[in-house]
This record gives C-alpha cells, sequence and structure tokens, in this order.
C-alpha cells in the first residue's frame, strides 16, 4: 500500500498519470479508483518488456489538497507460491511501482508528481496474502480506513525504498486489459453433506465470486474453494487442479453488511464451496464476475442444428475465460499457462468470434522476448515456465499467427517485425536437427488423441499415434511457405528462393522418407500423418486421390464419423475433409454426440471445451475441463466453410 499527498496551487486543465505496478496495481486519487481496468497491466517477461498504462486524471483531482495512492499485487512479477516446487518458474522480484502524474494548469504551468522516497508505504494491509493459484486472503479488520483520501493520518506508515528498475524495456500497454465483462447470477445454493454451502453458477468461467451484503462477527472468517465439478457425493472436485489451493478467505470487521471480490487473483470454476458463511446463504448474496480481455466480439453462430450452437456456446466461453493478457491454456488448476501450440491454428478461428488482434500482436512480442540469442523459441511465452523443447509445432504459432494478424486484420507489422526472429528460429532447427531434410526432433506428437481406453490422458496404442519426425518436417515444410510468403511481403527475394529451394528438397525427401507406396497412405496410415503432407502441399498430385481415400477409411468407415486426431491433426482435419469434396463428412463429425467428438462434451454436461476427449473420465493429472486446444479448427470451419465468410485470396482483411 503506497500513498502521497498534494497541492493543485491552481485550476486543473489537463491531468495524466502513467503508472506501472508490477506484478498488478489498483490506482486511486480522491478515494476513487481510477479506471475499470483489473488485473493489470498485462503480463510480460518483465527482463525484456513491462507495461505501464496512462489514465486521464483531470476530472479526479481539486484545487487545493489531493490524494494518490496504490495497492500492488504479486502477478506474475512475484510468483510466490504456499505448496508449490519453484524450480521451474521464472519470478522477478517483490512488486513495486513506477508512476508520474503529470499536471497542466489552466494558466499553462505545470507540476509533476512522481513515485519517490515522499511517498510512504504500509505492507501491514487487508490483503494478506494474494497469488493467481492459491488465492486472496483478506482481513477486513487491517483496513486503513479512508487512506485513499487526503488528510489521512499515515505518520506511523513507512518510507519506500528506492529500487533498480526491471531489466526490461518500459513501454505503453497497447493491447486492452483485462475487465469484468459479464455478471452471472448462481443457478443454486445447496447446502453438501459435510455441512458445506455448494453454489452452482451453471457455467464454467474465469473471473471473481463476490458476495454481498453479508453480516458477520468481527474476527470471523469465510473460506470459498472453486472448482470445475462436483463430486458424485455432491462435494466439489479439486483433485484436477493438482496442488493450487484457490482458496480465497476474507475475515469480517463486524460492522453492518459487509461485500467483498478479490482483487489480484482470479478463478476458473462453475462451483464454489463456501465455509463459514454466517447464517444461511441466498443466490443474491453471491455474484459471478466474468473477466477476460476487453475486445470487441466480432461475430456469433447460430443454427438450426442445435448439437453446432452448444458446441459454438461452449467455444466461446472456453476462449473468453483463456484471454489473460496473453492466451492461457486453462484458468483454473496450477498451470495457467500461454502454451503456443494450443493456438497456432486456434488464433484464427477465435479471430472471427473476437477482435484479438491487439492481444496476438501483443503476443507475438511475447514470443520474441522469450528467444534465446541462438534461436530457440519456447514452448510457453511469456517463458514463465523454462520449457525449451525445441520443437517445431508449438513455435510454429509464431508464424501462423503473425500470417493470421495479416490475413483476417491486414496488419504487416508483426510479420516486419518478427521476420527476423523468425528466420533465426528456422536456421537454428534446421543446423541442429535435419538430417537428409528430415527433422528429427519433435517432443509433443499429435498431442492427446483419443485413447483406447477412457481412464487414459495418452493413447499407447502405436496404431493411433503418427511419427513425430513426420509431424516436425511437416511443420517445418509448412512455416517455409510462409516464410516464402513473408520475404516476397518484405522484397527480401534472395530469402525467397532460398525458402523455396529447401521447400523442394524437403518434399522430396519427405515422401521417399514415409510415403508407403504398397498401402498409398503415409507411415502407419494415421488421419494425421496423411492429412498433414495433403493439406500443406508435400503430397504429389498424382497421389493425391488415394491417399485422402484412406483419410475415408479412417474416417467414415472405422471411426465411424468421429475424429480420430489431437491437438495436430485437428488443426486440418473440418478444412481438410470439406476442401476435398467431403464437407457433409466434416458436418457429421461436428454434429456428434458420441465419444470422442465435441458433441460428446456438451451430451457430458460441459459448458466449456475439455482438454481431452475423455475428460469426464481421464486421469485427473491432466484432466481440465476448460482448454481450447482440442477445437482444432473447427471454429474456421464453422465460418469459413459453414458460413463462407473467408477473407479474399486476392486481399486481406475485411471490409
Amino acid at each position: 500500500y503506497l500513498r502521497k499527498e498534494f497541492k493543485a496551487e491552481k485550476t486543473v486543465k489537463r491531468a495524466t498519470v502513467y503508472v506501472s505496478g508490477l506484478g498488478m496495481y489498483e490506482l486511486f486519487i480522491n478515494g476513487k479508483k481510477i479506471g475499470d481496468q483489473v488485473l493489470a497491466p498485462n503480463p510480460t517477461d518483465y527482463r525484456k518488456t513491462y507495461f505501464y498504462q496512462t489514465h486521464d486524471v483531470t476530472a479526479n483531482l481539486q484545487t487545493g489538497n489531493n490524494a494518490i495512492a496504490t495497492v500492488l499485487g504479486n502477478g506474475r512479477f512475484f510468483t510466490m507460491r504456499q505448496n508449490y516446487k519453484t524450480h521451474k518458474w521464472n519470478t522477478f522480484g517483490f512488486p513495486k511501482l513506477l508512476l508520474q502524474l503529470e499536471i497542466e494548469y489552466s494558466d499553462g504551468s505545470t507540476k509533476s508528481i512522481a513515485s519517490d522516497e515522499s511517498w510512504k508505504l504500509n505492507v501491514d494491509g487487508p490483503i494478506r496474502t494474494n497469488n493467481e493459484y492459491d488465492g486472496e486472503e483478506y482481513d477486513a479488520t487491517k483496513e486503513f480506513g479512508n487512506w485513499t483520501n487526503a488528510g489521512y493520518n499515515d505518520a506511523r506508515w513507512m518510507k519506500p525504498e528506492l529500487v533498480e528498475a526491471p531489466a526490461g524495456n518500459l513501454t505503453a500497454q497497447m493491447a486492452p486489459s483485462m475487465k469484468v465483462m459479464q455478471l452471472l447470477k448462481p443457478l443454486s445454493v445447496k447446502k453438501s453433506a459435510s455441512g458445506k454451502w455448494i453454489i452452482d453458477m451453471g457455467q464454467n468461467f474465469a473471473g471473481w465470486l463476490r458476495f454481498k451484503n453479508v453480516s458477520g462477527k468481527k474476527g470471523s472468517t469465510i473460506t470459498f474453494r472453486f472448482a470445475e465439478s462436483l463430486q458424485a457425493n455432491g462435494e466439489v472436485y479439486l483433485t484436477n487442479l493438482r496442488d493450487a489451493k484457490v482458496t480465497n478467505i476474507y475475515t469480517f470487521k463486524g460492522i453492518g453488511n459487509e461485500s467483498w471480490n478479490p482483487s489480484f487473483v482470479y478463478n476458473g470454476f462453475r462451483y464454489v464451496e463456501v465455509a463459514g458463511f454466517p447464517g444461511t446463504p441466498t443466490a443474491a448474496n453471491f455474484e459471478g464476475q466474468v473477466i477476460y480481455d476487453a475486445m470487441e466480439t466480432t461475430g456469433a453462430f447460430t443454427s438450426s442444428n442445435n448439437t453446432l450452437n452448444s458446441i459454438y456456446r461452449n467455444a466461446w466461453w472456453g476462449i473468453a475465460s483463456n484471454y489473460k493478457g496473453m492466451p492461457v491454456d486453462c484458468p483454473q488448476r496450477n498451470e495457467r499457462q500461454p502454451w503456443l501450440g494450443d493456438r497456432t491454428v486456434g488464433a484464427q478461428g477465435e479471430s472471427y468470434l473476437f477482435n484479438n488482434s491487439a492481444l496476438y500482436a501483443k503476443w507475438m512480442q511475447d514470443i520474441e522476448d522469450a528467444q534465446k540469442p541462438e534461436g530457440a523459441i519456447p514452448d510457453v511465452a511469456p517463458a514463465f515456465w523454462n520449457y525449451y523443447s525445441d520443437d517445431v509445432t508449438w513455435p510454429a504459432a509464431y508464424f501462423f499467427i503473425s500470417n493470421n494478424l495479416y490475413n483476417q486484420f491486414g496488419d504487416l507489422a508483426p510479420i516486419q517485425k518478427h521476420y527476423p526472429s523468425m528466420k533465426k528460429f528456422m536456421t537454428y532447427m534446421k543446423d541442429r536437427y535435419m538430417q537428409n531434410y528430415i527433422l528429427t526432433r519433435d517432443k509433443y506428437g499429435d498431442w492427446c488423441v483419443p485413447p483406447e481406453n477412457l481412464t487414459l490422458i495418452h493413447a499407447k496404442d502405436s496404431s493411433r499415434l503418427t511419427d513425430g519426425k513426420l509431424i516436425a518436417t511437416a511443420y517445418y515444410f509448412k512455416l517455409l511457405s510462409y516464410m516464402q510468403r513473408f520475404a516476397g511481403l518484405l522484397n527480401e527475394k534472395e530469402d525467397a528462393r532460398y525458402f523455396g529451394l529447401l521447400s523442394d528438397s524437403i518434399r522430396g525427401a519427405f515422401n521417399t522418407t514415409f510415403y508407403n507406396p504398397s498401402k498409398k497412405s503415409y507411415s502407419n496410415n494415421t488421419v494425421t500423418a496423411n492429412m498433414l503432407p495433403l493439406y500443406f502441399g508435400i503430397c504429389p498430385d498424382s497421389l493425391r486421390d488415394a491417399v485422402f481415400n484412406q483419410i475415408r477409411i479412417k474416417t467414415h468407415v472405422e471411426n465411424h464419423g468421429h475424429i480420430s486426431t489431437g491437438l495436430i491433426g485437428s488443426q486440418w482435419i473440418m478444412r481438410g475433409l470439406t476442401e476435398y469434396g467431403y464437407g457433409d463428412m466434416a458436418y457429421i463429425m461436428a454434429s456428434n454426440r458420441t465419444y470422442p467428438s465435441w458433441g460428446y462434451m456438451v451430451d457430458n454436461g460441459a459448458t466449456t471445451i475439455w482438454e481431452l476427449w475423455n475428460g469426464n473420465t481421464a486421469d485427473p493429472k491432466m484432466n481440465s475441463q476448460n482448454h481450447v486446444m482440442l477445437l482444432g479448427d473447427l471454429l474456421v470451419w464453422y465460418y469459413e466453410n459453414l458460413a463462407g465468410i473467408r477473407t479474399d485470396k486476392s486481399a486481406v482483411g475485411f471490409k
């Protein structure tokens, strides 16, 4: 908690505050919160980049005495955990503030207020702990009263310490912040067998639970734990959250009716366990506050097929839940990381639902910031986890999304900005892992294909698994096609020629290595093994019909219209089927309601998209109920193939 009082000696014409509060901040002037952003600023790799935000506070100042105050939260800057191994986490130091208030008076004179040693600091306030994964503890008996107003007695507060700024570049945050975007009313409030109250919000989402107008004895506590589903006995199911504590605790001050929501954490949940509630709660005592990046909703989808409508609705909630200043994989367990592979094609589908251009342009910079000097790109960016696997399919998001920002929004800047970094990565992977034009390095394979046993996370049946070398080489080939395009757009003619020649060599080696003439298929004849060379243009024209026939047999005959692909193959399956003339087969797959399918999730109670096709039965070690990676290219198919809305190949963007 930091505050400063100052005088505005004259009539204020204009006042602007520039603030960077790391990891998160809330700003107040004369008792009023500035802005409606929450969990701000957006997270970054603070060693490379950190953000400030700008607020017009002209209306908040008054002639005479004024007070400016901030509360700092940990966020991703200080990732203190209560019960977690720290070895793979990057942490950047204790919370800190950089602030400058510029005042212009009506007579043209100016005044500046900066964060310096004249401020006052207190660390013994009501927010006792805050961590994104473990929760927030708030003790209302520790509140300071009117500490954000002028005239408050802060004589016992401390002098703050001046510290070094983060090593990264301070820059304005261009992408929107998170905000409370919707309010939800509880579906029900019931008592469980253990005597705890269970709130059902009716929807799995990410945000806050706010309690309202509750009177409790001074010093008594109310505890909230958050879950995506219930056990058979009606208690909250927490096992799939791993070791995230997901617990918010509020201590009553005992004066009248009290209301509260956290400031520096969020939860992914549908159900809430409430312990210590004074009396009998009703739905009117609670409110769900849905939090995601404040961006325009650009599209909606309805059809005569209720299955497609339900899947679309679940997709919308899954995407919104996982926009957190960066696209994360899940909003609930001890992970919540910006995995690149989840959004390689997903970002394109999402762009039909939301104007996500600024968010993804920001994420492209996160990826460049995370790149190592020799060229390696991590699987997670910002690199809060130190996962540099030297994989191709996850870093491919850097190329795919830059291309998508140009196609969907006409924004060439990401390609211009990141072309050197992309080129460095391509060279890095080729020099280290390419042998005879085959890329030998792959980590994830076709991640999360439907397993043969419904309790498994990953299939063990080799006939379901696709050769990692095939996947890596196919994706490297696809990235070369993007690099050719980017080089052409940037007039890098020699680069374009080089990428084209390398592509030709890889195409030949790929077909020699992986094509099986006797079976007229690639590798072990999985749908993914055949779809990638077909869709990426590796398969010779003379073989295309025969290879696609293998996909048809696998999908229509052997799998009875069900999907058989994981994260990688699902990025191409819907468009691949449709564009090869089997739109009816794609429609059956999209509409299917039995396992494995998106409709199966709906029929088994999902209100978002599961991490696994068998999310209702799989091992809880990796079984999020709110992921988006298995959407694949489904949303792209909804808009481009089913509805016929797509960019003109001769132009970019939309009118």
